[in-house]
């Protein structure tokens, strides 16, 4: 099996390298919020004594049927909701964070647990230390849903000029954009203490979705070309977009790389790479609670890379896709991710898979919650291409209901007459737990079956593996569970 290799695009050479950490320079940056956003009143931040802004994001409910009529009724999805809070910074060595309540705290825990940060609780304030930068979701008293997250982001340096003929430069404050295509060369830069509104204008087009029905818009900021970088330590938000009006971003090129920006609110799939070569998606936040709001979804492209990002979302969190006459899928990596699912799947390849997919890796990420209804860990196939050499690998996972679905058969999504092939599938140094969480292996005829499997290490609350654990039909060749 084929190891996914670890790559950079050009593009985002500069963009990381500009993201290095300052040794000179204090110990964290905060950057104020924007007149006119609204903040949360369910907790106040400060880091290192200073007080840091704490947002407002709009998650899935608690209650299971909200969250899937969020999902299956997607002309009032915006409907359906709950709130959540976050606060981000930046840090450049070892930082103290204090987080107030309005009312006594009885118990606090910090995710992704591997961490091992242990917050301290003296009345309503919960004290915890970061030694670096960390993706982190603070919950009070058992509150799972209006938990509270952190994003400690690595200090930024070199940041563009407002000046710069080559810089779409958005300023601490509001802005607004309906419709911005980047081309070549060029950098988007969204600064802290900026929010980006993605809004419809009256009088733009639209087409009607053959799903939804909904109105459909060009995307709010599209990376069209090569060479391109949005970055920045701001806010894109897309609260005041219809449900499934437009994407926020969308990508379509080669040597392009994002980092560091808070994306709300999609109205639909969140960051869309369709057909590009060479992408890195890096340290990016994303919350959204709206039907089918994806988080990341890799379609027909090659050599992409998503690394050190946090995604809450209704809908798929990262996920690859490939239609039909739009090119292979080659050398994806996803890693050191912080993922929370809320209905559909963590980590996936499908449903619309039309042409190859081949060399993907999954790795080194923490789902720090699962209450979906489909799968954490799948490949859903549901068409003709061939998958191949895909691996699930160091995953630590602290909540599942329906752990790995390997899966080969006509549904909703199917658009092909025939149906495809999964080969060379492995899993290994898997921790997770759950309220007996469900393994399938499903091949659609002999002829269309699931190949060449292996499970390696995978343990289920403590206990590893077992052949028994494996559920499996007839169209189901090469299991290994070791040990």
């Amino acid at each position: 099996m084929r190891v996914a290799r670890s790559f950079v695009p050009a593009a985002a050479l500069a963009c990381l390298a500009a993201v290095a950490p300052l040794g000179a320079a204090g110990p964290a940056r905060i950057f104020p919020a924007p007149a006119g956003e609204d903040l949360s009143r369910a907790f106040s931040v400060a880091v290192d004594g200073r007080d840091c802004p704490v947002y407002i994001a709009r998650v899935a409910p608690r209650d299971p049927a909200r969250r899937w009529a969020a999902m299956d009724d997607k002309k009032n999805s915006a409907d359906f909701f709950e709130t959540a809070a976050f606060a981000a910074f930046e840090m450049d060595g070892p930082v103290s964070v204090v987080v107030t309540c309005p009312k006594p705290v009885a118990s606090a825990k910090v995710l992704p647990s591997s961490y091992g940060i242990a917050p301290s609780v003296a009345g309503a304030a919960v004290a915890l230390a970061l030694e670096r930068p960390r993706h982190l979701t603070l919950e009070i008293d058992g509150d799972w849903v209006g938990s509270l997250h952190i994003f400690a982001d690595p200090l930024e340096r070199d940041a563009p000029k407002p000046d710069d003929p080559a810089v779409i430069y958005f300023g601490p404050g509001i802005h607004e954009v309906s419709r911005l295509v980047v081309g070549d060369g060029k950098t988007v830069y969204v600064a802290g203490g900026a929010i980006v509104r993605c809004v419809v204008r009256p009088d733009e087009p639209f087409s009607i979705s053959s799903y939804s029905g909904l109105k459909n818009y060009a995307p709010a900021i599209e990376l069209r070309g090569k060479n391109i970088v949005l970055r920045g330590r701001g806010i894109i938000d897309s609260s005041a977009c219809p449900t499934h009006a437009r994407n926020p971003i969308f990508v379509k090129g080669r040597d392009i790389a994002l980092e560091g920006v808070i994306v709300r609110d999609a109205s639909t799939w969140t960051i869309p790479i369709r057909e590009s070569d060479r992408v890195t998606v890096r340290n990016v936040k994303i919350l959204g609670y709206r039907a089918n709001s994806d988080g990341i979804d890799i379609c027909n492209s090659r050599d992409v890379a998503v690394e050190d990002c946090f995604i809450r979302t209704l809908d798929d969190l990262i996920v690859v896709k490939s239609d039909k006459g739009r090119g292979p899928v080659r050398r994806v990596a996803a890693r050191r991710c912080v993922l929370w699912n809320e209905v559909a799947h963590a980590l996936s390849i499908g449903a619309e898979l039309r042409e190859d997919v081949d060399d993907v890796l999954f790795e080194d990420c923490d789902v720090i919650r699962d209450k979906g209804r489909e799968w954490t860990l799948r490949v859903f196939h549901s068409d003709a291409a061939v998958i191949s050499n895909v691996r699930f690998e160091n995953l630590r996972i602290e909540e599942t209901r329906r752990l790995i679905s390997l899966w080969i058969g006509k549904a909703f999504w199917s658009r092909d007459d025939r149906r495809g092939h999964i080969r060379r599938v492995e899993f290994k140094g898997i921790a997770a737990r759950g309220e007996a969480p469900l393994v399938e292996l499903v091949g659609f005829d002999a002829e269309h079956a699931v190949e060449n499997v292996r499970f390696q290490d995978v343990t289920i609350d403590g206990r590893l593996l077992t052949e028994k654990d494996v559920k499996r039909n007839g169209f189901v060749r090469g299991v290994e569970v070791q040990p």
